[in-house]
């Protein structure tokens, strides 16, 4: 068997048995597919900046990042289950990983107090409390350049934050992609402030 499939075998059931102690958090039963990966990152490159990936999980997203030409130095990978975040640590030496919830991202400094000019996430937003997605988005959004973007995979059949938490906001959302090569299928998301929106930012290195 080759080296990169049997990786992802032992992947899967690492991710199965996350997903087996705590169902609501990890909310998939595997890892998040090749396709998708490569949908998520699509509008990312080298040229974005820093990118901040939220729940990375066994690090497909991350793989997909790197290979968009992304450095690993510009990778800050936030995950707050320990033993992904153990792995992630290993797996990608040169991203600043943080075993952290996603609702504090607004407590640590990340690339030197550059802004991110994209988040990637991987977090489960269906299965949270809308109080606790506005948390994320809100703190997740404290870390963007005005003009960044969020972009988030769903299984639902629409976006998975509330029209009333965009409003809150001043967000817009837009389905951008979807595929069936993913278990189960997903579609994308990209949220943006709205133009007429922009909430005060915190100044470098706060």
């Amino acid at each position: 068997m080759q080296p990169a499939r049997l990786d992802r075998i032992r992947e899967t059931f690492r991710f199965f048995g996350a997903w087996l102690r705590s169902p609501l958090r990890v909310a998939a039963i595997a890892p998040s597919s090749t396709a998708l990966a490569r949908l998520m990152t699509a509008e990312i490159s080298g040229s974005t900046g820093p990118v901040i990936e939220l729940g990375p999980g066994t690090g497909p997203f991350t793989r997909a990042l790197l290979a968009r030409s992304v450095r690993e130095e510009d990778l800050a990978l936030v995950e707050f289950g320990e033993p992904f975040a153990r792995a992630l640590s290993l797996a990608f030496p040169h991203a600043q990983t943080l075993c952290i919830d996603a609702a504090e991202l607004d407590t640590v400094d990340l690339f030197g107090g550059r802004y991110a000019g994209a988040v990637v996430s991987g977090l489960p937003l269906l299965s949270m409390p809308e109080k606790k997605v506005e948390a994320i988005l809100r703190s997740a959004f404290g870390k963007l350049s005005t003009d960044g973007a969020f972009y988030q995979f769903t299984y639902g059949p629409r976006c998975p934050v509330s029209l009333a938490v965009l409003e809150r906001l001043g967000l817009k959302a837009e389905r951008i992609s979807g595929t069936f090569a993913n278990l189960p299928p997903a579609s994308v998301y990209r949220l943006r402030r709205a133009a007429a929106f922009v909430p005060q930012l915190p100044k470098a290195g706060n």
